[in-house]
């Protein structure tokens, strides 16, 4: 009985932390090098009104050196306020465990592209590539991200992950909390 209590526990415990498959935008390998990186997953929208925004992460893997790319869609009726990323702009996430984890932008200097679209609505997309700091890796598989901060050049954002995400953009349920539970070990061994 007590064998069975604990393969019960064993197999609850598994399950609550099954990584997901990995799926990639991007795998490649030849000569030059490795280049790999997971597809884009929501980790937050805010949909109010006539104006949105959204948040995606993905993870890179080139040559044996994890990135995460922040991607940041905004779409509006009225002018969109523009963030730029620089070489000192920051990515700060806050863990369940209490712990805080820092990411430091590549060399880059990035305000977005704005697009008009057919429906007359502003849209402006900013992309930042980030790296992690030495030793943070296994928290980040181990504890959930319960907020995120972001530095621009002039001013910082603050996110709110939740567990569990039903996307307006695209009807999809993501898990914006535990995104690097579920997706650090594709890119990293």
């Amino acid at each position: 009985m007590k064998n069975l209590l604990f393969s019960i526990i064993i197999l609850l415990n598994l399950s609550l932390f099954a990584q997901k498959p990995c799926d990639y935008s991007v795998n490649v390998k030849d000569s030059i090098g490795t280049y790999k990186e997971t597809k884009s997953n929501i980790v937050h929208e805010h949909v109010f009104g006539g104006t949105s925004s959204y948040v995606f992460f993905s993870l890179a893997l080139t040559d044996e050196m994890p990135t995460l790319t922040v991607q940041i869609l905004q779409k509006s009726k009225d002018f969109i306020k523009v963030n730029c990323f620089d070489k000192n702009s920051k990515v700060f996430l806050q863990l369940d465990n209490g712990k805080i984890i820092s990411l430091i932008a590549t060399d880059q200097e990035n305000c977005g592209a704005p697009v008009k679209d057919d429906l007359g609505f502003n849209n402006r997309i900013l992309s930042g590539t980030f790296m992690f700091i030495k030793g943070t890796l296994e928290d980040l598989q181990h504890s959930p991200v319960s907020s995120m901060r972001i530095k621009f050049t002039t001013e910082s954002l603050d996110y709110i992950f939740k567990k569990e995400l039903i996307s307006e953009l695209d009807g999809k349920t993501y898990s914006p909390g535990s995104y690097f539970i579920d997706y650090l070990h594709c890119v990293i061994n």
